[in-house]
């Protein structure tokens, strides 16, 4: 007898659809069990206020966390930059696979890049992270922009490049990968002008502690080197006590003298949204082995930050 396909809960979002089925397939060869597909709708999915008016916390997350703690799905799939930094007690990160590239990229009319654009472009994002960042670059090298709150999936962000409204938009590379649309980017943004937000790039597949032999499965899709890095950008993250919509980027990557990998770089930035005022900073360590390493990592950093004035940037604190 065939066991029973395993309910795999999903946003609804053509992204969301997209990286879950990405998953399901590879869940597929590594089980030889069917994986079906559970839509849900979260809160931030219905709401249309700006991200930091509604928490940001959480909001993409909780309405999947209740349908796996309620029995209706037996794994969830989640963009691990909407996770919560906390992890509660009954759930476990079964597997974060190899993560995508990380950068933000933009998306602007007449195939322009970031450096290209008119005095007093309007560029949309719904990131605070990514203002603070893009209005810091702008000021530093004689560009005037004008960041402009925006929300909605890949298709409305993209659409108020092509109506006019808006000169361009920032999106992350990851999401227009995986949904095949890479080719409309006009700019790569460098980690050096917009580190990305903690975790950006990578997916989260979560499930039941108690549900020990599926945990030990879609554990065969976790990649140590990514999860090694945003242990160490979450961690960064919660020691400045701040949640997933505050003006707060991280990256750690690791650095190989020819082919031996040697140590991690962690990168991190806060900013004020209007440009005027960034502390960023980077520490390097050993390549972490333990989750208690990475985590150390983010805690240095943050602890750094912290004493250059980081806490009097961040809007957003955790409840």
């Amino acid at each position: 007898m065939n066991p029973k396909a395993l309910r795999l809960g999903t946003r609804r979002s053509k992204l969301a659809m997209t990286q879950s089925e990405q998953v399901a397939k590879a869940v597929r060869q590594v089980t030889g069990r069917a994986v079906e597909l559970v839509e849900i709708t979260t809160y931030g999915d219905t709401s249309r206020e700006q991200l930091a008016q509604i928490g940001g916390t959480g909001v993409f997350v909780t309405a999947l966390r209740d349908a796996l703690l309620g029995g209706e799905v037996d794994f969830a799939v989640h963009s691990l930059k909407d996770l919560p930094t906390t992890q509660p007690d009954e759930l476990v990160l079964a597997a974060i696979p190899q993560r995508e590239d990380p950068r933000d990229v933009l998306i602007a009319r007449d195939g322009l890049t970031f450096a290209e654009l008119p005095d007093g472009a309007r560029v949309g994002t719904g990131s605070p992270r990514r203002m603070a960042q893009l209005n810091a670059y702008a000021r530093n090298h004689g560009l005037r922009i004008e960041t402009v709150p925006i929300r909605g999936n890949i298709d409305t962000r993209i659409g108020f490049v092509h109506s006019g409204e808006l000169d361009a938009v920032v999106l992350a590379a990851a999401g227009l990968n995986r949904v095949g649309r890479i080719d409309e980017v006009t700019d790569f943004l460098s980690v050096d002008v917009i580190l990305p937000a903690p975790g950006q790039g990578a997916l989260a597949v979560e499930c039941t502690a108690a549900n020990a032999d599926l945990a030990a499965a879609l554990a065969e899709l976790d990649d140590p080197h990514t999860r090694a890095a945003v242990t160490a950008e979450r961690s960064l993250l919660a020691a400045l006590e701040a949640g997933c919509s505050a003006p707060v980027g991280a990256l750690a990557d690791l650095l190989a003298d020819g082919q031996v990998v040697k140590e991690m770089r962690l990168r991190g930035v806060v900013g004020a949204t209007d440009g005027s005022t960034l502390v960023q900073l980077s520490t390097t360590g050993p390549v972490p082995h333990t989750h208690d390493q990475a985590e150390a990592l983010g805690h240095e950093l943050a602890a750094e930050m912290l004493a250059k004035g980081a806490a009097g940037l961040m809007g957003e604190r955790a409840l």
